[in-house]
């Protein structure tokens, strides 16, 4: 065969072969390096627990490794900002819950938009709040620590200003009608702790960070946030069956990104998580941590979150509620 004649054949089953999409060349090519995993709340909060369980099977689904990175302080918001302004390459992933539609009504001068600046990846489910208190305290109920509270001067934790943990005991409070002075912490493992010692009085806190210290007998249940009872607590009461109508707040946890990331990339990352969700082990590892499944599509998850920091900064400024 002559030089000539290789060369057409050549060319012409290349110009045979059809072009890739650009965003399916990409989605093939990613990811091409380590992925980072920010969680904005400290090591052991109920999102970190909650994270690490459905990380290291993605980690293995994607074929890389995902380093957690944990950056707590101003309910979540720093750690946030650094994956708004992130390369949106689908190497930087934020672990995040209900605390992050809520910041724009607690810290107005963001330096992110929650709405527009990260686009909802997949909802790893819900988890309720519960509310604990020492066991040196000698309340053993809500309608209890409610009395006293009104009595006298409560405080109460949560993992920081804005977070989740705030935002469900700020709810209790105000449907119970009674005043408390609120400590944030850097996160909720802290949090918890001085509220078990007893330095502070109660918290709100998921479950799934609560259960260690309710099970040693450091701490009791007093009621969940939940419209129903939990199945991880089922003998203790809701908030709602206490006799607090609007109390209940139920918060979830689950993955974004920069909102520029190519939806290829999105899509992919949604896909495999759903595949990582439907895993025995990973099923039962969540409902241990009190984790129920809230199925969502990626718009869905954006279209919840521009809903709810709507909601929520309407709900501060009908309550007149001030945040330092």
């Amino acid at each position: 065969m002559t030089t000539r004649r290789r060369f057409l054949q050549f060319s012409g089953a290349a110009l045979a072969t059809p072009a890739l999409p650009r965003f399916a060349s990409a989605q093939q090519k990613w990811p091409v390096r380590p992925i980072r995993a920010i969680v904005p709340f400290s090591a052991g909060s109920t999102i970190d627990v909650i994270g690490r369980i459905v990380l290291e099977p993605l980690s293995a689904a994607l074929g890389q490794p995902i380093v957690v990175d944990n950056r707590g302080g101003a309910g979540g918001s720093i750690g946030t900002a650094l994956v708004a302004k992130a390369e949106p390459d689908g190497h930087t992933l934020l672990i995040h819950a209900s605390a992050h539609s809520a910041a724009p009504a607690v810290y107005p001068n963001l330096a992110y938009d929650p709405a527009h600046d990260l686009s909802g990846v997949v909802i790893f489910g819900t988890v309720p709040n519960v509310t604990v208190i020492s066991p040196a305290k000698g309340i053993k109920t809500l309608k209890e620590l409610v009395e006293a509270a009104k009595k006298g001067s409560f405080t109460f934790a949560s993992a920081g200003v804005g977070s989740a943990t705030h935002w469900a005991a700020e709810r209790l409070r105000l449907a119970a009608g009674f005043n408390a002075v609120h400590v944030p912490f850097r996160g909720g493992p802290e949090a918890l702790t001085d509220v078990a010692t007893g330095r502070v009085d109660f918290m709100s806190i998921g479950i799934s960070s609560g259960l260690p210290f309710i099970r040693s007998g450091r701490l009791i249940p007093l009621a969940v946030s939940t419209l129903k009872r939990s199945s991880a607590l089922p003998d203790v009461p809701t908030t709602i069956e206490a006799g607090y109508p609007g109390s209940d707040y139920t918060f979830w946890n689950g993955m974004l990104v920069p909102a520029k990331t190519p939806r290829a990339i999105v899509q992919r990352l949604h896909a495999e998580m759903q595949k990582v969700l439907r895993q025995p082990s990973v099923v039962e590892k969540l409902k241990v941590q009190g984790v129920d499944a809230l199925p969502l599509t990626p718009a869905e998850f954006d279209a919840m979150v521009a809903k709810e920091v709507k909601n929520n900064i309407a709900l501060v400024k009908a309550l007149g509620l001030k945040f330092n």
